[in-house]
């Protein structure tokens, strides 16, 4: 029988024994915090594992007991910082990040024409929301374009408040007899400003003067202006050589300068020719002369090759020069054969 003495000795040097077994400093684990943190603790001394602010896990924190062994359990908590909501996609801009988890933090900027209308970044927080609010992209906008001296807008679509938005234009028109200088049309610019007015300046042309064997015709005022028009004629026998009307440009100058040409006599009492595609006889198409500009071709002999072939003559202001090929026959010689009864080459 074992004696009360002995069983008491036992106990003590076994209390002994365990009450040498403290636990350690537990393990530092990436973003965790422990409570309490001690460099010991004794056997049945408990510990909390918690996720640092802005980390979560699945389980929220882990609770350990130093046991008498003086091991810590194995922990596996794992905290994995909070993420934020997707924010890759800016309406007319960009998102610069290089995670949406917290702490990190991403940078934004907009097209051009196009502001930001809000922060310029923003950071993920530990409650896994983006602060400030995310932007948006606002269009640049300008004020009413300012109208040139003498020209009245001629197309403009306006926003609430008269304002343009970014690429939006305005059209201009001057007021007669202005004249535009520069482009009809502005647009807004991605720096709420206008591209450069046109401007309206006043025309003047010099009265049309009276062309040599002919009349002009124009408005009966004291100075003419730009679109104002006039109009040419020609006496009998003449040509006008341009446009019967013309009109004042925008540099003060007329369109044209008609004049009038003299027609030609024809010299040659018997020929055929060709006029505008047709085989006439030249002294009965041209008996009261040729006007200025008309042409015809005459038949010439290639004696060597017995074949004919044509050259043009042309009534340029009462001159008609005859092709120094043609040889015109006498009405006598009807024994000879006439270039345009040949075969041509």
């Amino acid at each position: 029988m074992i004696s009360p003495a002995l069983i008491l000795f036992s106990s003590f040097l076994c209390h002994l024994a365990f009450a040498g077994r403290t636990c350690p400093r537990p393990d530092d684990l990436p973003f965790a915090t422990v409570t309490p943190l001690k460099t010991s603790y004794e056997p049945g001394e408990q510990i909390v594992y918690v996720c640092k602010p802005g980390y979560v896990s699945r389980g929220d924190m882990r609770r350990f007991t130093c046991p008498f062994s003086g091991v810590w359990p194995v922990n596996t908590l794992k905290c994995t910082p909070r993420v934020c909501p997707f924010a890759g996609i800016l309406e007319n801009g960009a998102v610069r990040y290089v995670s949406f988890t917290y702490p990190n933090t991403i940078t934004f900027s907009c097209n051009s024409g196009f502001y930001l209308n809000g922060t310029k970044s923003a950071q993920c927080t530990e409650e896994g929301k983006w602060s400030p609010d995310l932007p948006v992209c606002a269009p640049v906008t300008c004020p009413p374009p300012p109208t040139p001296k003498f020209a009245v807008l001629d197309a403009y679509e306006p926003l609430a408040g008269n304002s343009s938005v970014y690429g939006k234009q305005a059209v201009f028109k001057c007021l007669p007899p202005y004249v535009m200088f520069g482009n009809d049309t502005v647009t807004c610019t991605a720096h709420g400003n206008w591209t450069e007015l046109p401007e309206c300046r006043e025309v003047k042309c010099p009265f049309p003067v009276r062309p040599d064997n002919g009349f002009v015709n124009y408005p009966a005022k004291t100075a003419l202006h730009y679109k104002d028009k006039a109009t040419y004629g020609c006496h009998d026998t003449y040509v006008l050589d341009g446009p019967e009307e013309v009109e004042c440009n925008q540099f003060g100058n007329w369109s044209a300068q008609p004049s009038c040409k003299a027609s030609c006599t024809i010299s040659v009492k018997k020929a055929t020719v060709i006029f505008e595609g047709e085989r006439v006889k030249i002294q009965e198409k041209f008996k009261n002369g040729m006007l200025h500009g008309q042409k015809v071709s005459f038949f010439c002999k290639n004696k060597e090759k017995k074949c004919s072939y044509t050259e043009d003559a042309q009534c340029l202001d009462g001159t008609f020069e005859i092709p120094t090929c043609f040889k015109e026959h006498s009405s006598l010689a009807f024994w000879k054969t006439d270039a345009w009864d040949m075969k041509p080459c």
